[in-house]
């Protein structure tokens, strides 16, 4: 379940990036919270993707 969050997450902030959307610090809370995940699950041990 968290994969899909983070997929989800880090496509909105592509597309975010790419349309130069204006809602940019959405867009950068999106990222952080994708990284936050990242580092959760590194630490917990599992795989990231």
């Amino acid at each position: 379940m968290l994969g899909t969050i983070l997929a989800i997450l880090l496509i909105l902030w592509l597309l975010g990036v790419v349309t130069s959307y204006t809602m940019g610090g959405l867009v950068h809370l999106l990222l952080v919270v994708a990284v936050i995940i990242i580092i959760v699950r590194l630490v917990s041990g599992r795989r990231v993707l």
